[in-house]
């Protein structure tokens, strides 16, 4: 199945192009001396001590990525990942087709491709500045779509293959069908039982935490299904 090869490919870029990216932001961003009388200085709002926001919550994604120059790393990383998940989803959507025998969208291949784009449009608008309270709503907004419209292609698509595992036995490794299943259900569990205190004012730094290891979360199911299925000829 040639889907099955082209889907190992973008699953592994989907997972390390973004991963290197917001880490790279945040290495500059506490680390921005070495920019320092160059045409790449850091802008002062992008600098930051050390810390582990996984772990303290110091900083958010946005705040290390979105000034001069870290968003010239975390911009084309962004939208070059949201182009690969469109691939991502269509190749999975047109390999569900064949294991089905039909021809139709299937619901992950319309959440996962509105994700996409909501990632874009995330990107695009990172680090414009406009005073107007709608705008910020509109940011907020775009993202909260992104994420939920993923983790619903995300459990879509492992419903799927979860009713085809028989069907896959000889194309799948069924260890990360369960890994992925898991995973799936942990990021939507934590989007609930977290939405009180991210909708609350304060917890900045439990919020700023959520949104380091979520992200990861997220991109790990696509590190989870490169390993999902095995090697074609």
């Amino acid at each position: 199945m040639r889907e099955i090869t082209q889907i190992r490919k973008l699953s592994l870029w989907i997972f390390l192009i973004p991963l290197t990216a917001i880490n790279l932001c945040l290495l500059i961003s506490q680390n921005p001396e070495f920019l320092d009388n160059t045409f790449f200085s850091v802008d002062q709002i992008g600098r930051s001590g050390f810390s582990i926001p996984y772990i303290d919550g110091s900083l958010s994604i946005s705040r290390a990525s979105r000034t001069f120059p870290q968003y010239l790393v975390f911009k084309p990383a962004m939208i070059f990942t949201a182009l690969l998940l469109y691939f991502y989803w269509r190749y999975n959507n047109n390999l569900v087709n064949s294991l089905y025998s039909t021809n139709v969208n299937y619901k992950f291949k319309i959440f996962g491709i509105l994700s996409a784009i909501f990632l874009a449009i995330h990107s695009v608008f990172l680090g414009i500045k406009f005073d107007i309270q709608l705008y910020k709503l509109f940011r907020r907004v775009v993202l909260l779509l992104f994420i939920i419209f993923e983790i619903i292609a995300q459990g879509y698509l492992v419903y799927h293959f979860y009713k085809l595992r028989i069907k896959l036995e000889n194309f799948i490794n069924k260890k990360f069908l369960f890994m992925k299943l898991i995973l799936v259900s942990i990021l939507a569990s934590v989007a609930i039982l977290s939405l009180p205190m991210l909708i609350a004012k304060g917890n900045t730094h439990f919020k700023h935490a959520l949104e380091w290891n979520y992200f990861v979360g997220v991109i790990l199911f696509y590190l989870f299904s490169r390993y999902f299925w095995r090697r074609t000829t």
